[in-house]
């Protein structure tokens, strides 16, 4: 008998062997589990290094998440990936990688979806068959059932680091300059409106929560997003809001738009919206104009200027008014814009730092502080930093008017 269905059968034993409301410790279960695999090393021979991973594995799949808890016990793992119960990918240190691993069963697998489903207090069937949550450790989950997946479940796990990212930390990672960093700093206590854009797997949420970090601790923040990601933690007076979906009679929902209404009524100094990805722009766009200076927020695009173009489009998606008035809206709330970016070795950078402008000739510009320049390759990884520009900020009445730095 191979170890991996030696493995099955013990564990089936045991679970079949647990009434219904058995409560057994985690050294107790663990102890059953090892008296388990002796009785069946008596009659086939295990290594002790396979007994050890197979008391480790039967437990997992008993207590834990089964497969997927080794993946998320790994802190070089930022990403898993399960594409049905053969599948399973994880991004490591920014790249896919096949792990060759697999649940026992769809079952499983099932079973493993609806405990992450029931622990974040939410349902996810055939009816409803996506589901954003998170688990205990802040780890945002994606879940997508069929038939929207036609080839079974779609788990998607982001993982965060236990220990919080600094500065300091992406400038030893060279995705930015001191120079850079020093002037994102000075920004965000002056209170600048600083709205971050990417694309997937960019770092904006991770950089936002940095940004954060920079705001003084005797003001109020009200956080806002689809699931609480952000650790604010060097200011006191905080309070986190999370978005909630439907329930199964298609009722209850709290929508972005809604917190961000309820949030002006909070009496916050800022307002950090997590993501902005629908009609819920509009509102932000409100709350970073109703005198909430030095508000966050983050979004997807491809460059500066398409993420400009894509907060047209989200408005509209919610309110039929003119272009022109968009723009007007979108200039006046923002005023930087902060670009990142994958670069094709994997590393993430800020591609571009920019002052939002003014409209000229029924457009806004964007006039860049800082700008990536790539110098070329070496042992695989891109050479380059960011250059400042000739510019300077046009808009410097905040920062005179807030600020105790000599200059900018």
């Amino acid at each position: 008998m191979n170890t991996e269905k030696l493995r099955e059968l013990v564990r089936e034993q045991i679970t079949d062997s647990l009434l219904p409301g058995d409560e057994l410790s985690e050294e107790r279960l663990r102890q059953i589990i090892g008296n388990y695999i002796c009785e069946f090393s008596h009659e086939e021979y295990i290594r002790l290094n396979e007994k050890r991973k197979m008391k480790r594995d039967i437990f997992n799949s008993i207590r834990k998440m089964d497969v997927l808890q080794d993946f998320l016990e790994d802190e070089g793992i930022t990403e898993i990936m399960v594409n049905g119960p053969k599948k399973i990918f994880i991004e490591k240190e920014g790249r896919l990688l096949f792990t060759g691993r697999e649940f026992s069963s769809m079952e499983k697998l099932e079973s493993i979806i609806q405990q992450i489903a029931s622990k974040g207090n939410r349902i996810v069937n055939e009816s409803t068959p996506l589901l954003d949550v998170r688990l205990e450790d802040g780890s945002r989950v994606n879940i997508v059932l069929p038939p929207i997946a036609v080839e079974g479940p779609i788990l998607t796990i982001r993982k965060f680091p236990k220990d919080a990212l600094t500065m300091e930390h992406l400038i030893s990672l060279e995705t930015i300059t001191e120079e850079a960093a020093d002037i994102l700093r000075k920004l965000v206590r002056a209170k600048y409106n600083i709205f971050i854009s990417g694309g997937t797997g960019s770092g904006k949420t991770t950089f936002l929560n940095i940004l954060s970090n920079y705001i003084p601790g005797d003001e109020r923040i009200v956080t806002i997003e689809d699931s609480a990601e952000l650790r604010i933690q060097n200011v006191e007076n905080s309070v986190s809001l999370e978005a909630r979906t439907a329930n199964i009679e298609g009722k209850n929902e709290i929508t972005i738009r809604e917190m961000i209404r309820c949030a002006l009524r909070m009496r916050p100094d800022r307002i950090i919206v997590g993501e902005v990805r629908d009609q819920a722009a509009i509102d932000m766009l409100t709350a970073f104009n109703t005198g909430h200076d030095g508000s966050l927020s983050t979004g997807h695009a491809n460059s500066p200027m398409d993420m400009i173009n894509r907060l047209e489009t989200l408005v509209l998606m919610g309110m039929d008014i003119p272009v022109m008035a968009i723009r007007q809206q979108i200039s006046s709330a923002i005023d930087i814009l902060v670009h990142l970016g994958r670069l094709r070795d994997k590393s993430r950078r800020v591609l571009e730092i920019s002052e939002v402008g003014n409209i000229t000739e029924g457009r806004i510009l964007l006039y860049p502080l800082f700008s990536f320049c790539e110098t070329g390759e070496a042992s695989g990884r891109i050479q380059g930093k960011l250059i400042r520009s000739k510019h300077v900020l046009k808009n410097d009445e905040k920062f005179r008017r807030n600020s105790n730095e000599n200059q900018l």
